[in-house]
């Protein structure tokens, strides 16, 4: 045991590290901002909350970082039933906030399933994939399973509903499906087929959810109603100028005007404070976890830990994107957290497993 803690020290990712507590720094700021409310509460009890779970995270990230990531390949389907039966739970037991039924109340922390199948969708689509595809990649028999996998956990998320995360499964297993050898022919149908079910999904939609979409096209076509969140989350943006108005001046959180300030438009409460030049450093360092992940995935040292590691990545960049181009009216508000910085302890846990196991397949590249 000792041999093999030596080695995975002398083999240990700093560099993702680094990345990973400073953009826990950069969240814990900007939550501290968001939640300010006057020289009386100087700490709020959200930052202190946050401040625990990036604790616990940072425990969480080193029990997975011991964990032999090729012992998953066991563990993978477990956990995706695990998911799925919470999944469940929510839609029984689950606790109502804001018209959706998201979370199940432990008493001491409110748990998000949803975050969690973001983890193990990846988990069980590697597993499925992980081995070689036949010549020619794989074909659309060969890619029932995984829809079906993707299926229902994507279902019972959207029931909730959660848009944004739904989105998300889809996009990760997509990208996993696509880096794994997707016969070209396969890619082609499945993006026709994807174009046809839009016009379809529409009918699925809650009223609100089609509001926003229309509204996204011209949101000052309803300033009050449904083009609210855009437009205040661009005002908030724009007003931040080069520099930002600095540390705890911005107005539009502090003044009520941004909705989930802490959670979904977290980006708009930073962007308002620190500008353009914080703006870049924040999506910097995105770029550099990004980056360090291809990395990892293309010295992994078998197709298990590629593929675990392009996930996790799929994981990050997907959210980022969605979340930044939401804030910035470039897309729907469909409401995703941004990874490692928005408040909430399902998220930050889920997201610090999975930046454990990105460094144990590095730490293992070599010598395991």
């Amino acid at each position: 045991m000792a041999a093999v803690d030596r080695r995975l020290l002398r083999n240990f990712d700093w560099t993702l590290l680094t990345i990973v507590l400073g953009l826990c720094a950069l969240g814990v700021v900007s939550v501290m901002s968001a939640s300010y409310a006057g020289s009386r509460r100087v700490l709020d009890p959200l930052v202190v909350r946050q401040l625990i779970w990036i604790g616990v995270g940072i425990v969480v990230m080193t029990g997975a970082l011991l964990f032999d990531y090729r012992a998953m390949m066991t563990y993978a389907y477990p956990i995706y039933a695990l998911t799925l039966g919470l999944l469940v739970a929510v839609s029984v037991i689950g606790h109502s906030t804001g018209g959706s039924r998201r979370w199940i109340n432990l008493g001491f922390f409110h748990l998000e399933p949803s975050e969690l199948a973001k983890l193990a969708i990846v988990l069980v689509m590697v597993r499925y994939l992980r081995e070689e595809p036949p010549k020619g990649g794989w074909r659309l028999r060969q890619m029932i399973i995984p829809g079906i996998m993707l299926g229902i956990p994507a279902g019972l998320v959207l029931k909730q509903p959660d848009l944004g995360t739904g989105l998300v499964l889809i996009l990760i297993t997509v990208t996993l499906m696509f880096v794994s050898g997707l016969n070209w022919r396969t890619m082609a149908v499945l993006g026709v087929a994807a174009m046809l079910a839009a016009p379809v999904s529409w009918h699925y939609l809650k009223p609100y959810q089609r509001q926003r979409l229309v509204s996204f096209i011209d949101p000052k076509a309803d300033p009050l109603g449904s083009g609210y969140h855009i437009i205040q989350s661009e005002i908030a943006i724009g007003s931040g100028g080069t520099w930002g108005k600095g540390f705890m001046k911005g107005t539009q959180a502090r003044l009520n005007f941004l909705p989930e300030e802490t959670t979904d438009f977290i980006f708009s409460v930073y962007a308002e404070e620190f500008g353009l030049a914080g703006s870049i450093l924040l999506l910097g360092l995105y770029a550099s976890l990004i980056a360090r992940g291809i990395w990892i995935a293309r010295h992994a040292r078998d197709r298990f830990g590629a593929l675990l590691a392009v996930g996790v990545t799929g994981i990050i960049f997907w959210e980022v994107a969605i979340n930044v181009a939401m804030t910035s009216g470039m897309l729907p508000v469909v409401g995703i957290p941004l990874p490692l910085v928005s408040y909430g302890g399902s998220s930050l846990l889920t997201m610090m497993a999975a930046m454990g196991l990105l460094i144990s397949i590095n730490a293992r590249r070599r010598t395991f």
